[in-house]
């Protein structure tokens, strides 16, 4: 009996862990399928995949999502050939670049050329490849470069005072990606008439001077100088929008050509919060725009003394090649005097954000450097109006005193003796320019949520209007114990140039000893001008909360001026 006891609880338990066993391995199998699912679903995943999983503010800055393709079979091929490409490239090189060099040579030196210059034995590494749509017009392929080579590179300087040094270029650094444009495609081999190649971005470009066999610093500022020369000569010889052309088949391919597209009118209006670079007293900014970084292309402000929130108004522009690829980079530097001046934050505009003909009102926002994706200190704002206007193309800016001429500037208004773009003919030899003369009348209609300024948590506003060129002011009726005041008032002002003039629109709070300023709107005149009219509620700025509604209207009243 024991024994058919004991046989039957065995069958049970040996069936229990073969149960046990089927299962588990059922599961673990079901577990190692799903996880195979999930791996095979993640190398399917593209970029634009993980992009959704994950908003940008979640990836490291060291996260970069490229399309660009490997090229490890291109550097083994261009290993194997640099010795010639080496010999090539060094004359192509130094026939292109020295007179450029020559062209931006400083004022201290009487000569600059190249002595020597070989690339030496380490080639380039291209680390990847992209192809850009062009239509049916071309092809567009783009070549991220790395080089970190060993070049034999002497420059020639001679001073006027006869003093001849050689002066080594060393330990150069570079990391751009080249633009290669087959163009125009045709029916004959090799399918292209023409190839242009530039240096579309760079990245990075570090090198050291030496002396050979001397001291740089002899002469004093001739270090900087000769960096600056080269850094210009590489950009105007060679940086995109600048390309060169190789004919392949013979033709006409003037239009590949670098040539102006365009004119960018910006008018820096304003920065506000600007970080505090002095010890002592508060910064003294101004501002350089670019759309290249070449010396004689590059604008300057003037500065604003002790001023955290500088009020420039300053008109500026600039030839423009593409306008697609290109941008505008506005830099805000704390002037030191004799000393170098201290950058306060940078920000950059792309010109294909702008509808052409169009005026755009942007605050940007300042960053430490352009390259770093994300900077969540807060270095301050800068207020600019952009207007593109391309070659040849009216902006829709309408001639207010004749409808029959439309304004392709926002400064250059309707000089005569040009062309049919801005131009009005006049009847002798002399010229006339138009002032754009009239009068704003302004409506401060109401504020609301305005800050309290009162122990109690009320506050008595009133609002100071001012013209910044003509220094004419008027102001409201003052509003006792209200942060919602309703005013409803119309002010007329002559403005004798509207193009160049700015509103200040200040809010206060009246006391019986005194006045307290609560916060301030600034506006240029350029969308009354081109609008007519229009009703805006704007933020006030220096204050917690707040928002000022107004109504503007332009009449116009022009003069002409005989010059």
């Amino acid at each position: 009996m024991g024994f058919v006891v004991g046989l039957v609880l065995g069958l049970i338990v040996g069936l229990a862990l073969i149960v046990f066993f089927v299962r588990f391995e059922n599961a673990r199998s079901k577990k190692r399928t799903d996880l195979a699912a999930v791996v095979a679903a993640f190398a399917r995943m593209t970029v634009e995949d993980s992009r959704k999983l994950l908003s940008p503010e979640y990836y490291p800055s060291w996260v970069v999502f490229s399309q660009r393709q490997k090229l490890a079979w291109l550097n083994v091929q261009l290993e194997k050939i640099w010795p010639f490409v080496n010999d090539a490239a060094s004359e192509l090189i130094k026939a292109n670049v020295e007179p450029i060099l020559e062209q931006y040579r400083p004022v201290i030196l009487a000569s600059l050329s190249f002595s020597k210059l070989t690339l030496g034995t380490v080639a380039p590494q291209f680390t990847g490849v992209s192809i850009i749509e062009d239509g049916k017009e071309g092809i567009t392929m783009e070549l991220e470069m790395q080089w970190d080579g060993n070049p034999s590179i002497i420059l020639d300087i001679k001073t006027y005072l006869g003093v001849s040094l050689p002066v080594q270029v060393k330990n150069i650094g570079f990391t751009g990606v080249f633009r290669l444009i087959f163009r125009p495609l045709v029916a004959e081999f090799p399918c292209f008439g023409a190839v242009c190649f530039s240096l579309r971005q760079k990245k990075k470009l570090d090198f050291t001077l030496k002396v050979v066999g001397g001291d740089m610093s002899s002469i004093p500022g001739l270090s900087d100088a000769i960096e600056s020369t080269i850094r210009d000569a590489v950009e105007d010889s060679i940086t995109w929008p600048v390309r060169k052309i190789i004919p392949i088949l013979p033709g006409d391919y003037s239009d590949l050509e670098l040539k102006p597209v365009g004119t960018l009118e910006v008018k820096l209006v304003q920065a506000k919060e600007l970080t505090n670079k002095d010890l002592i007293g508060k910064s003294d900014p101004y501002a350089v725009l670019y759309v290249r970084p070449l010396r004689d292309r590059m604008k300057k402000s003037k500065t604003i003394n002790n001023q955290l929130n500088p009020i420039w108004n300053e008109h500026f522009e600039f030839i423009i090649e593409d306008a697609s690829t290109q941008h505008l980079v506005v830099k805000i530097y704390d002037d030191e005097g004799i000393q170098a001046s201290e950058l306060i934050g940078c920000a950059q505009i792309q010109l294909s954000d702008l509808e052409p003909g169009k005026v755009k009102d942007v605050w940007l926002k300042l960053v430490k450097d352009l390259e770093i994706q994300r900077d969540n200190k807060n270095r301050g704002q800068v207020h600019l109006e952009l207007l593109y206007v391309p070659s040849g193309k009216q902006n829709g800016f309408v001639n207010p005193f004749s409808q029959n001429y439309s304004m392709t500037s926002l400064e250059k208004v309707f000089k005569t003796g040009a062309n049919t773009n801005g131009a009005i003919e006049s009847d002798g030899p002399k010229k006339r320019d138009i002032i754009v003369r009239g009068v704003l009348s302004i409506t401060i209609i109401s504020a609301e949520d305005l800050p309290p300024a009162d122990l109690m948590g009320k506050a008595d506003p009133f609002v100071v209007l001012s013209l910044k060129k003509s220094g004419a002011k008027n102001k409201t009726r003052v509003v006792n114990d209200n942060l919602n005041p309703v005013w409803n008032q119309t002010f007329d002002f002559m403005v004798e140039d509207g193009l160049h003039d700015m509103l200040i629109l200040e809010i206060w709070d009246h006391d019986t000893f005194g006045k307290d300023l609560m916060g301030r709107c600034i506006l240029t005149l350029t969308r009354v001008l081109m609008e007519g009219e229009y009703k805006e509620s704007l933020a006030v700025d220096g204050a917690k909360s707040g928002k000022l509604n107004v109504h503007l209207k332009w009449t116009h009243k022009p003069i002409f001026r005989d010059s």
